[in-house]
């Protein structure tokens, strides 16, 4: 038994996270740099214009909407070993968005990081931990639930960026093709708020949690093993898993599974009279890429934890407060509503001319039947870039994306980086 214990307690204070890899990378590479490279900065600043208008599915009336956006980094090295990170994105909309306030400022990253050896880290404060290999659905993204205050665009990866970290304590130890990372995040508020200033602790950190990953590339896979728990509930576990098939595909399969109450009964606030029984995410795919730069994705996903098609038939008939908690509950976790999905995605970087990068996203819910197609095409120039974007949402009612308040929008932008 003290055996275990010791073994439990070494794991809680060695760890390591995927998305570290790169960060460790970076570090090792600054240290072999020549003296007479000069020095990124250490802020990446921009501000963003935004202009839209939307199409309402209820009486076909056009809304328009006007956005400024300020988005702040700094990474900086200090004396030693030591480094402080702060971001930070402030987005005033008008309209505000749905029950929010017209200026919602987002506390994304906050964080004091030592190195105490050349291989292990330890960060504490305000921390972004993202995970998952998926693109559409991220099973093993423990950390997202109640992250995001301000949805800017549809973009999976522009929604990991701009959510707000949680208040973690984040030890890494690596090793060559490898690592290990534990994440401590205390239970310091149960209480989300709407406050658009409110640092807004009771999203991020309603309860005790701990994770522990552990990476290490395998031949041509790159497989990573994850525990995690949550107080007052079951620990879950989650595999990301990627591998090179040829010189052009990727593999890619990310599930996490554990013992629980099915996402109605949390929704609804009966978690303690539903099912425990096991139960399954996953998000699968494969990614090609050909010669002139262009990626297509397909992605597979599964949520055991959803409903099927009979329960969310039936919730769709039913009275309209359980609906609408089951639909809140599942976007501010960002949970699939429905047991199986499909997602597609195609870029297509210096697409037709330099510089010109398009994008084309498709989800469909296999469920419902219910649709989402979202275009982009984005310039960039030196400092500024320029992008349109167009979006329909399309189903029957109170389907998946039926029940979407727009039938159709579009939205310009014009970003400016400072340095």
């Amino acid at each position: 038994m003290r055996r275990r214990a010791a073994i439990a307690v070494l794991a809680g204070l060695t760890i390591a996270a995927q998305a570290s890899d790169q960060e460790t990378d970076a570090l090792r590479l600054a240290d072999a740099m020549p003296e007479d490279v000069v020095r990124a900065s250490d802020w990446r600043t921009f501000a963003e214009l935004g202009l839209g208008a939307a199409r309402q599915r209820r009486d076909g009336s056009v809304r328009h909407d006007r956005r400024l956006s300020l988005d702040v980094r700094f990474d900086h090295a200090l004396s030693g070993d030591w480094r402080v990170v702060f971001a930070d994105r402030l987005d005033i909309s008008d309209p505000a968005q749905a029950g929010s306030d017209q200026a919602i400022n987002t506390v994304k990253e906050t964080y004091l990081g030592w190195r105490p050896a050349p291989d292990a880290l330890l960060d504490f404060g305000r921390i972004n931990a993202r995970y998952g290999v998926a693109m559409g659905y991220n099973p093993t993204d423990f950390f997202r639930a109640g992250a995001l205050r301000s949805i800017v665009s549809i973009d999976p990866a522009s929604m990991k960026e701009n959510r707000q970290g949680s208040v973690m304590l984040r030890s890494q130890w690596l090793w060559t093709g490898g690592s290990l990372t534990g994440l401590v995040s205390p239970d310091l508020e149960r209480r989300p708020h709407r406050d658009g200033f409110n640092l807004n602790l009771g999203a991020t950190n309603p309860r005790d949690r701990l994770l522990l990953a552990l990476s290490q590339k395998i031949g041509g896979f790159n497989p990573q093993i994850l525990i995690f728990r949550e107080a007052a509930a079951p620990t879950r576990f989650g595999l990301n898993l990627t591998g090179l098939l040829n010189d052009a595909t990727v593999a890619h399969v990310e599930w996490s599974g554990g013992r629980g109450p099915g996402q109605l009964e949390q929704a609804l606030g009966q978690s303690a009279y539903g099912s425990h029984g096991w139960r399954n995410r996953i998000a699968t795919g494969l990614t090609y890429t050909t010669s002139n730069k262009l990626s297509l994705t397909a992605e597979w996903h599964y949520n055991g934890s959803a409903l099927n098609d009979a329960q969310w038939t039936a919730l769709r008939r039913g009275p309209p407060l359980p609906y609408l908690g089951y639909r809140l509950w599942a976007r501010d976790a960002q949970e699939l509503p429905t047991q199986q999905a499909l997602f597609l995605r195609a870029m297509w970087q210096d697409a037709l001319i330099p510089h010109l990068d398009l994008t084309l996203m498709h989800n469909r819910d296999l469920v419902d039947a219910s649709r989402r197609t979202w275009l982009e095409a984005r310039y960039h120039a030196e400092r500024w870039e320029y992008a349109l974007q167009w979006q329909r949402n399309s189903g029957s009612t109170l389907s998946s994306y039926g029940v979407m308040p727009d039938s159709r929008s579009w939205q310009a932008l014009v970003r400016y980086y400072f340095n």
